[in-house]
């Protein structure tokens, strides 16, 4: 599956109505390690295709969501499973990291 790209319009029927796993990446074009994180993400995404979604929200654009989920830094990202919150990541990360939590919440 290709990287999902959300609005504060469509969040709720794309991720909190959305079946398995998804990681929702809260970003903005400014943020030097929102741009670090963003291959990572991609390399994620093909290594977990079929298995996981991901979901950018850029928070200029769309500053509603965040402030729902308390979003204070960026880039945070939130890891959903059936449309719940099961664990959050702020700020740049190994892949590794990524990796663990992903298999803990498969």
């Amino acid at each position: 599956m290709a990287i999902m790209h959300t609005t504060d319009a469509d969040f709720a029927k794309d991720v909190e109505q959305g079946e398995g796993l998804m990681i929702v990446d809260f970003w903005a074009e400014w943020c030097a390690p929102c741009r670090m994180i963003a291959p990572v993400l991609e390399q994620l995404d093909q290594e977990f295709a079929g298995k996981i979604q991901i979901v950018k929200l850029n928070v200029d654009e769309h500053p509603e969501t965040p402030a729902r989920f308390g979003i204070m830094g960026i880039p945070t990202l939130l890891m959903f499973k059936n449309g719940e919150v099961v664990d959050r990541i702020v700020g740049f990360q190994p892949k590794d990291n990524f990796v663990r939590l992903i298999e803990k919440h498969l």
